[in-house]
């Protein structure tokens, strides 16, 4: 009892020193520590950050050269591919009119993906429209960027979503990642990928990879969630493999909302290729990037008219796939 009495004693003493002590020091230095606490810069995370960027762009910089090389490479492949379609011009009056041959292969392919006669018809004119405006070559440069940048952050973001659907542990982990990643200013994104992959469309490409992966992870997730567990538990009842409950019982259940997920990576690719042009992506985003620099308002605005005929295609073509099988 004596020691028990002793020890709360000794405790208590300690704990009043240490209260006057604080007192002490609050008193010495407290104004003082409160000022550089409101200060800019008593926590140097910007220096870190900057050492930190630095010293991966040095030691992963063959990783980032592959990594560069690959979507190079994927990004001349698909603007080759729109390349092949020649443009035609007809001579009206005194007028050169030009008829680019993808705009009227593109009305079966919008009419089949769209199920919608006027989707295709705008479709057309659309890209018509653009060629006349004489921003073809943008509009192919930008069409070819979005589609790179939408087919690997959905290669990505689908097989990370399956994974974070089925479980706990990767969704928790994923979780606050994506939140990181479409909390931050887009801006903000172009700063590192420039250190580490240079100008051009690389960097733009790896920029709007990490812009518009998070829809296709999250709604992907959410879809696999979603499906009843009735059907699950049927699935295993009739033996599947965890494979084959995958492919056969959950993913087309959760059809809708990955494809719900594919519309709207695409349509943030879009818009973040449209600012990546200023690390030199290049297409539509860059003429709007000189309208602004020159204050041409004209130039700037057909550019910005341009890029929202392609949101439309894009949002038309996938907007109702995921619900075909189900229509049927």
């Amino acid at each position: 009892m004596n020691t028990n009495r002793t020890a709360k004693s000794m405790w208590l003493f300690a704990g009043v020193v240490a209260a006057f002590a604080a007192v002490a020091v609050a008193q010495e230095y407290g104004s003082t520590l409160l000022e550089r606490l409101g200060a800019s810069g008593f926590i140097p995370l910007d220096d870190w950050i900057e050492v930190a960027v630095d010293w991966v762009a040095m030691t992963f910089l063959g990783l980032f050269d592959t990594i560069a090389l690959v979507v190079n490479t994927v990004y001349a492949l698909v603007l080759s591919f729109f390349e092949l379609f020649p443009t035609f011009y007809v001579q009206i009056q005194d007028a050169v009119v030009p008829f680019p041959l993808l705009a009227g292969l593109i009305f079966p392919l919008m009419w089949w993906l769209g199920r919608s006669i006027w989707t295709a018809v705008f479709s057309t004119i659309a890209l018509w429209l653009i060629a006349s405006f004489g921003l073809w070559e943008q509009a192919l440069m930008t069409l070819s960027l979005t589609l790179t940048s939408a087919f690997i952050a959905l290669a990505l973001g689908i097989p990370i979503g399956i994974l974070a659907g089925r479980s706990d542990r990767v969704d928790t982990i994923v979780t606050p990642i994506l939140d990181f990643m479409q909390t931050l200013p887009v801006f903000v994104w172009l700063i590192p990928t420039v250190i580490l992959f240079g100008l051009g469309a690389a960097p733009g490409a790896v920029a709007t990879i990490i812009f518009a992966l998070p829809p296709a992870v999250r709604l992907t997730s959410l879809g696999i969630r979603e499906v009843p567990h009735e059907l699950v538990e049927a699935g295993q009842a009739f033996g599947c493999t965890p494979m084959q409950l995958l492919w056969k019982v959950q993913l087309p259940v959760a059809r809708p909302s990955i494809m719900a997920g594919v519309n709207q990576t695409i349509m943030l690719a879009l818009s973040m290729v449209v600012v990546a042009a200023l690390i030199g992506a290049g297409g539509l985003g860059g003429e709007v990037i000189r309208g602004i620099q020159r204050m041409l308002v004209g130039k700037g605005f057909v550019a910005g008219i341009s890029v929202v005929f392609i949101a439309i295609m894009f949002d038309r073509a996938t907007r109702n796939i995921g619900q075909r099988k189900n229509q049927n």
